[in-house]
């Protein structure tokens, strides 16, 4: 019979060295290295030499590699300062935490123009992931703040009433789940301020690449924000308001076409509709849908049933079609998530508004990096992973750093549950050019 040792009286010793707890990351880190991500951030300005001790280009490399490892905070970057592999990679020692709090600030307040230079950053990584035809999907969020940060204020907060907050406005590719652009704006503004300057901004970074549909919610609207698309030949599907004065014109309407007749009936038309705050009448698809109830040999379908949307668009598709796709939209919604739990958009890093619209487009390239690095060496099945799910599969992963004749070897653990397709990756990234 064997013999078993308890738990408490097994012996502890803190010795072991060049270890780190998440030596699954080497294979992201190599492929940074194979986008050169490195050499393109070097030419970021930020007011320091090049051969400072922390220059700026390892400091947004850092918080990049710290967010997509699951540091929700910056304090939480703690636990990565004596890790051996990123110390590895920065080429030196990991800034201290605290030394991050001000670096964001003092780039926010100093370097005006490090924000531009981001976003074009940006635009460079995911341009190759980019279809040849862009639908652009339009929405903003909520953050909560816990504090006094500045340009926080009170609005529109459906988790937390009466809580100052933040309202980013961000601009998604509906077919690549790409992040396009984005920008931090006080809690109090509505969906569509400053959404027409958003989104010049937005077709000035996406340069020769054409967006051919854009999608948006009831929120955005007026006759700026639709002349827009039609200026630029973009065709758009955006929800309406449901207002009495719609409502009447559709109860003026008779010869509805009937899409679906099942459990549900779903029934369309198209009218010519012009808004109190537009200067020109247009196209609007109206659906409405209702549940049928059997009684006896016969299906009922009463007036006060039926649900109506209505959108405003200038394609000249059918009704069905018009709501399918803007349906499709609602994808948008998991991409925020993926951002707001996976990347910590939500976890306000400083009491600066400047800093903190800074730290949202480094999270923001965080969340697209990732996205490229699926697409570029992941295997299909893995492609829809989150990042949350990714980090336990792959990155999370017992190693040690050792060298060996002339050569530095990483040993991870061996029985590693996910070895075996990790080593798939790491061939892949080797072979990117």
């Amino acid at each position: 019979m064997k013999s078993t040792t308890t738990i408490s009286k097994i012996k502890t010793e803190f010795s072991l060295q060049n270890a780190t707890s998440c030596g699954g990351i080497k294979i992201f880190l190599a492929f940074l290295e194979k986008i050169k991500l490195p050499e393109a951030m070097c030419s970021l300005s930020g007011g320091k030499a090049r051969n400072s001790l922390f220059p700026v280009y390892r400091i947004l490399l850092y918080l990049i590699v710290g967010w997509m490892l699951g540091c929700e905070r910056i304090f939480h970057f703690r636990r990565l300062q004596s890790d051996v592999l990123l110390r590895r990679f920065l080429g030196g020692r990991c800034p201290h935490h605290s030394l991050l709090y001000k670096e964001l600030i003092r780039l926010g307040r100093f370097c005006p123009s490090l924000v531009n230079e981001l976003r074009r950053l940006n635009q460079e990584i995911i341009r190759p992931c980019l279809p040849p035809e862009l639908i652009l999907d339009l929405d903003s969020t909520v953050e909560t703040v816990y504090g006094d940060q500045s340009g926080a204020a009170k609005g529109t907060n459906p988790h937390k009433p009466g809580r100052k907050s933040y309202h980013p406005l961000l601009a998604f590719e509906g077919q690549s789940r790409l992040n396009l652009n984005a920008v931090l704006r006080p809690g109090n503004t509505h969906s569509s301020t400053d959404a027409a300057d958003f989104l010049r901004q937005t077709f000035r970074l996406l340069d020769e690449h054409k967006v051919k549909y854009a999608r948006f919610d009831k929120g955005f609207g007026g006759e700026d924000f639709y002349s827009l698309w039609e200026q630029h030949h973009i065709g758009y599907v955006g929800k309406l308001k449901w207002t009495q004065r719609l409502a009447k014109e559709v109860g003026a309407c008779r010869y509805w076409t009937r899409y679906v007749d099942e459990e549900w009936i779903i029934e369309g038309i198209c009218l010519i509709y012009q808004a109190t705050s537009w200067n020109k009448a247009r196209r609007v698809a109206i659906i409405r849908k209702a549940q049928v109830f059997e009684e006896g040999q016969g299906r009922i379908v009463f007036d006060s049933d039926w649900q109506y949307e209505a959108m405003v668009t200038n394609l000249e598709w059918e009704p069905i079609d018009l709501w399918r796709f803007y349906n499709q939209r609602c994808c948008m919604e998991n991409y925020i998530k993926e951002a707001k739990n996976g990347f910590s958009i939500d976890r306000i890093a400083t009491g600066d508004f400047k800093a903190n619209g800074l730290d949202l487009l480094i999270k923001l390239l965080a969340y697209n990096l990732f996205e490229r690095f699926k697409r570029d060496c992941c295997e299909p099945v893995h492609q829809g992973y989150t990042i949350a799910r990714f980090r336990l599969e792959f990155f999370y992963c017992a190693a040690t750093l050792i060298r060996h004749g002339r050569s530095i070897l990483l040993k991870l653990a061996r029985d590693f549950p996910s070895r075996y397709v990790w080593k798939r990756i790491e061939v892949r990234v080797a072979q990117l050019e």
